[in-house]
């Protein structure tokens, strides 16, 4: 029978000399994996790398993929328990959404583009059993963003007639659209301005319609207001500064 690779070796029968192995392999593994992606990628390299033998690699990952799956489950793990504990102190759907979108793109930029495609590719694996611990790292991941939603909707902050889950794979399905594009182009856009970009244009689709339309008929209000300024004539001068008639 394979071997269950979603399952994880136990953490008590570990010696802190294994701990310590394990740790160093995987921080070389994912240097391997960033650099040359799965496919690519191999166990011999891995070891030789580190300085063991490439049976020391299957002492404690029985297969390239299960090694591959515990360098992204940890990745997942530390982002997902930073977002578990920042999102919840931010007040307002608008905040929270800002810094989502910006975590997100720090996230999968900040190690460069390897492991952006590594994470990215990975997760569309056919492997059902891989792609399936992949989805729930993922659903992990959103779930503060989700509890997010549902609060804000409830709040009345929130558009009626979406779907949660179409919002929030509106958010995650543009960003992954433009760190395909750092992957593919090797350009890094600039995370600050690009997070603000998207942030503005997804929080258009956020709000509900009739705030929206508020917001509109404010701003036609004041772009009228500021044209009629400039449209009036000017104001008559003053009399102290009206040039006097010279006497005969």
């Amino acid at each position: 029978m394979p071997k269950d690779i979603t399952s994880k070796p136990p953490r008590a029968a570990r010696s802190e000399k294994s701990e310590r192995r394990i740790e160093s392999l995987l921080a070389v593994a994912k240097e391997v994996f960033a650099e040359k992606g799965f496919e690519r990628a191999t166990t011999l390299e891995i070891a030789q790398r580190l300085g063991v033998s490439e049976a020391t690699v299957f002492t404690y990952f029985g297969s390239k993929r299960e090694l591959c799956l515990e360098v992204i489950r940890r990745w997942y793990d530390q982002i997902s328990g930073e977002v578990e504990r920042e999102l919840p102190q931010l007040n307002g759907l608008r905040a929270q959404l800002a810094f989502v979108v910006r975590k997100h793109l720090v996230n999968l930029m900040g190690e460069g583009a390897g492991i952006c495609a590594l994470v990215l590719s990975e997760g569309r694996t056919a492997d059902a059993a891989f792609g399936g611990v992949i989805a729930d790292l993922k659903r992990r991941y959103t779930a503060p963003f989700m509890h997010a939603l549902a609060a804000a909707r409830e709040a009345g902050e929130l558009r009626e007639g979406v779907p949660l889950r179409l919002l929030r794979d509106m958010v995650f399905g543009a960003m992954e659209h433009v760190l395909w594009d750092y992957v593919v182009s090797g350009k890094k856009p600039d995370i600050e301005e690009t997070a603000s970009q998207l942030t503005e244009l997804l929080w258009s689709a956020f709000v509900p319609v009739d705030a929206s339309l508020h917001a509109l008929s404010q701003f036609r209000a004041e772009v009228g207001n500021a044209l009629r300024r400039l449209d009036a004539p000017p104001s008559s001068a003053s009399p102290s500064s009206t040039p006097r008639k010279a006497s005969s």
